[in-house]
């Protein structure tokens, strides 16, 4: 509901704010700010993280209703909306779905990453649904679409999607 400002004999109306710095040039103060701050991620992702960094193993979610796996491990099945209780083991291989190339350096690339940089859509051997990851050690022009991939593990894990360092083509 809208209300209509008052009108009328004896009412005055108060400047607005943007009246009182008429001619006050703003001062701009150039500093940055730390802003420590974590997340829980749930227990879904975090059991996977867990796997990820201290064993280097890639776990997935299955649905007891209708059997999928879904990797990046899902809480809920997105099919039959049945919760996801079944933890199995994925292989570290498996097929490019799809690819993109990023010929210049974007705010979403980390800088540690070299220029090109592919990110593949990848489904590991055992999953029904596929995660976006690195394509790396290949340069864009091999890359195929249905290329056979291994995961690389990253040297120092930290519980996070980059303990897998990129995927590499199958030699």
């Amino acid at each position: 509901m809208v209300f209509p400002l008052p009108q009328g004999e004896g009412i005055k109306r108060r400047g607005i704010m943007s009246d009182q710095f008429k001619g006050i040039e703003p001062m701009v103060y150039q500093s940055k700010i730390n802003v420590p701050y974590s997340w829980w991620a749930g227990d879904t992702a975090t059991r996977f993280f867990v796997a990820l960094r201290d064993e280097k193993r890639i776990t997935a979610t299955q649905c007891g209703a209708c059997r999928k796996v879904f990797l990046p491990p899902r809480k809920v099945c997105p099919s039959c909306f049945t919760e996801n209780t079944n933890w199995v083991n994925i292989s570290d291989e498996g097929t490019l779905i799809s690819f993109s190339v990023a010929r210049r350096q974007l705010a979403a690339i980390p800088h540690d990453r070299k220029i090109p940089v592919i990110w593949g859509l990848i489904k590991l051997d055992g999953a029904d649904t596929a995660m976006l990851h690195y394509l790396d050690e290949v340069k864009p022009e091999e890359v195929v679409i249905g290329m056979r991939v291994k995961a690389v593990f990253s040297e120092t894990r930290k519980g996070n999607i980059r303990d897998i360092s990129h995927f590499q083509p199958v030699k």
